[in-house]
């Protein structure tokens, strides 16, 4: 059995800059430890498997893989897929009418809108699938220390970390300048002992920069699911739009920012992330960016 398969550079208009991400436009017949084995195989952030919808008003039922586990929901994996599937010779999906998707996923329902520019689609752009949820705060000292860097580097004025998500919680911590975001080493004992799968993904950690290039930059860490960093995570970034959106004072505002990850690792990688707000409630958020083709090719199953 041959599978094809295609990967792309998510979050980015170069090669060999944003998040690589694999995809297998048909991944019918596939078991889901056969999925997992590709995934690992792969050993990028995200693998994603596209199968016939379950309810033929959608596009596909999309899952996503890391390298050690099938995740929920994520950013660029859906941003890529959605990239690739428009320009899929075959695939599972069902054929696209307009410039609107929609996955299933296990988060649910994700809404995705197609990007163009003269030579057509350049990437595209996702509504969070669920509604912002703020959790619990977690240690100062923990986050620290799972990230290599002393509490006094981590700005609490706005707020203290704490688990947020819009679809896949994960830690956010707000740092008080760039050279402790660059400092910043994943420490996977610490992950482990205080910082279980069962509470987040990982540990988002953010700064505010103001810069020509990018008025945030981030950097993302989930060692326990075999992701050391993230070059780019939409799945956090979309859920911290809604947060600070959340922590402004103004009951109604539409919050937008440009966000930059990925630069500590070589691979830059630029979103756009926007939220709205409404009688002091966080009612939508997006994020989106563009792609591009890298590889493609087929695995042959034995």
């Amino acid at each position: 059995m041959k599978l094809e398969f295609v990967t792309v550079d998510v979050f980015t208009d170069r090669q060999f800059g944003g998040n690589p991400l694999a995809v297998v436009p048909d991944a019918r017949g596939l078991t889901s430890a056969q999925m997992q084995a590709i995934a690992a195989e792969f050993n990028l952030s995200e693998t994603t498997f596209v199968l016939p919808p379950l309810d033929a008003a959608h596009t596909a039922h999309v899952r996503i893989f890391t390298p050690r586990a099938e995740l929920p929901f994520a950013g660029h994996p859906n941003i890529g897929t959605a990239f690739v599937v428009a320009g899929a010779a075959a695939s599972a999906a069902n054929p696209i009418a307009g410039d609107t998707m929609t996955f299933e996923e296990k988060t649910g329902i994700v809404r995705i809108k197609l990007l163009r520019g003269r030579s057509g689609v350049t990437g595209a752009r996702l509504a969070a699938p669920q509604n912002l949820s703020i959790g619990e705060n977690i240690s100062r000292d923990i986050v620290a220390s799972a990230c290599s860097i002393v509490p006094t580097d981590i700005d609490t004025r706005a707020h203290q970390p704490c688990v947020a998500s819009c679809g896949i919680p994960l830690i956010f911590a707000a740092l008080n300048s760039r050279a402790a975001l660059a400092a910043a080493r994943p420490r996977a004992e610490i992950f482990t002992q205080h910082i279980p799968v069962t509470l987040a993904t990982g540990i988002h950690l953010y700064v505010e920069t103001d810069t020509p290039a990018a008025d945030i930059e981030t950097r993302m860490f989930a060692p326990l699911h075999g992701i050391t960093e993230d070059p780019a995570t939409g799945s956090a970034n979309v859920a911290l739009i809604g947060l600070l959106a959340m922590l402004r004072s103004a009951p109604d505002l539409r919050l937008e920012r440009k966000i930059s990850q990925g630069v500590d690792m070589g691979r830059p990688s630029l979103m756009l992330a926007s939220a709205e707000k409404r009688a002091g409630a966080v009612v939508a958020a997006h994020i989106g960016g563009n792609c591009v083709p890298v590889m493609s090719g087929a695995i042959a199953l034995g």
